[in-house]
């Protein structure tokens, strides 16, 4: 295995450049992939963008592997279940991604395709194990799956913010591999390369943006953290407390508060409103801010810093002590709890405003 920082550093600066090149040239000769003209497409740009991100992300994802197959002593690691698993559900779910941007194909599709990357996640060994029951773990792996690819797609509706949202979690992950010293594993370079690539897609992605992820990014990507946090979060292989169940769980959620929050007060005030939680629109806690009288830039900033705060919620409590304390459980359901509240505040807030106009 390779231990030494400088090579890490050097690869992340290597991909960096690279997808940068990748990203430039996409820019330069796209036309018309993830230029969706139909009504069920909703973007909140007027502006009809490339949405090639995606392309750029599964390269560095091919990338990663062929570069640990030549760096790390492990020639055989390519016929591990695991590392087969990863790389089957998430070629399927760029493939699915991809054909979306370029077909709008029907939500149905779509679904099984997510059902389908999720059974072979589990397929693989690659499953949450918190439950007794085995059954019970593969169900909740799913709902995770699929609920992590639909989220991250559904955050992805302002320059930057879905960007931000992985990099924070992809951030997290690799700030609990490097405490518990465990980055000489192959997942840990898939996580290097990915947040590199993120990082240098983040310039092209900032408002005001010149490209798009498209659902080809955020199916890719949604697969991608969530076999990751199952490695990593839920089934504790690098946290402190990996025995209590806990820790797993809200280490999880916090580290993807952001999509699961947003998607959660969506879907409720689709709801209540009568409509279905699956159209799109723009009623995002995003387009709220706007509305209320943010620019684009400043609600980046501010999903930035909340990020960040989640962050460091998951390292702190995974670093600072030797066991699990109930005032963590205490601090971070009161701080998930309160976030759910203000983002659903701001979205009644605007709502109010409206009416008092109309």
């Amino acid at each position: 295995m390779v231990e030494s920082p400088l090579f890490y550093v050097t690869y992340f600066v290597l991909v960096f450049i690279f997808s940068n090149v990748i990203n430039h040239l996409f820019l330069r000769f796209s036309r018309t992939l993830g230029m969706r003209r139909s009504s069920d497409a909703i973007r909140w740009s007027d502006t009809h963008k490339p949405a090639v991100g995606g392309i750029a992300f599964y390269i560095i994802f091919l990338l990663s592997l062929t570069t640990a197959s030549l760096f790390f002593n492990t020639p055989q690691f390519l016929i591990q279940p695991e590392i087969i698993g990863l790389l089957a559900a998430c070629t399927i779910a760029f493939l699915i991604g991809l054909a979306d941007d370029a077909y709008d194909t029907h939500p149905v599709l779509k679904f099984s395709a997510q059902v389908l990357c999720a059974m072979v996640l589990i397929y693989s060994g690659i499953y949450i194990q918190i439950f007794d029951n085995i059954y019970l773990n593969y169900v909740l792996t799913m709902l995770w799956v699929v609920g992590l690819m639909n989220s991250i797609n559904l955050l992805d509706n302002m320059d930057g913010i879905a960007s931000i949202a992985v990099l924070g979690a992809l951030y997290t992950m690799i700030s609990i591999v490097l405490i518990e010293k465990s980055h000489t594993t192959i997942f840990f370079l898939l996580m290097l390369g990915a947040s590199s690539c993120i990082l240098a897609f983040l310039l092209f992605n900032w408002h005001p943006a010149k490209i798009y992820m498209g659902d080809t990014g955020t199916q890719f990507l949604g697969l991608f953290l969530a076999a990751l946090s199952i490695i990593f979060l839920w089934n504790g292989t690098s946290l402190s407390y990996s025995v209590i169940p806990e820790t797993r769980i809200i280490s999880a959620i916090l580290t993807f508060a952001l999509p699961i929050i947003d998607t959660t007060v969506v879907f409720c005030n689709r709801i209540l409103k009568g409509s279905s939680p699956f159209k799109g629109g723009k009623d995002h806690t995003t387009h709220n801010l706007f509305y209320l009288g943010l620019t684009e830039v400043q609600i980046a900033i501010l999903y930035t810093t909340y990020t960040a705060v989640c962050l460091s919620l998951v390292v702190m409590m995974n670093r600072f002590d030797t066991q699990w304390s109930s005032l963590y459980t205490l601090v971070a359901v009161s701080f998930l709890v309160l976030s759910m509240a203000a983002f659903f505040i701001v979205t009644r807030m605007r709502k109010r405003q409206v009416q008092a106009i109309a």
